[in-house]
């Protein structure tokens, strides 16, 4: 089951694809936004970045979330 991003405001069907790839011997992984993250040395390697980056982003986003929540009380 996928779990749909608040942003995806319309139903679609995703197709399942490897995000992993090599690239002169280096192993990235693509994001739904389209980058290509790496390199890490071995196919596990960029396959355990995956989650990290996902954790990043999160965190990212609840840093924006908390300022701009700050930003709204501000005189």
């Amino acid at each position: 089951m996928a779990t749909q991003r608040a942003q995806d405001t319309v139903q679609t069907t995703h197709f399942r694809s490897d995000r992993i790839s090599t690239i002169n011997g280096r192993f990235f992984f693509t994001t739904r936004e389209g980058t290509l993250e790496g390199p890490y040395f071995s196919r596990d390697e960029a396959e355990r970045g995956i989650p990290r980056y996902i954790d990043r982003m999160m965190q990212s986003l609840a840093i924006l979330d908390s300022r701009n929540a700050e930003d709204e009380f501000r005189p």
